[in-house]
């Protein structure tokens, strides 16, 4: 039931149309900041819990 080549292929194109092919790197790393971010506010988070 998981997501098909297929799936990923039209995906892929869909984001394309919309941001365009410039804009996609910059996307993907505005997106990897997040998660980092989020993720070291998960850890703060925890640490917080501890103390």
């Amino acid at each position: 039931m998981g997501i098909s080549f297929g799936h990923l292929i039209l995906l892929l194109v869909i984001v394309l149309v919309i941001f365009g092919a410039g804009k996609v790197p910059q996307v993907m790393g505005d997106i990897a900041k997040g998660i980092k971010a989020f993720k070291d506010g998960m850890k703060d988070a925890d640490n917080d819990t501890q103390k």
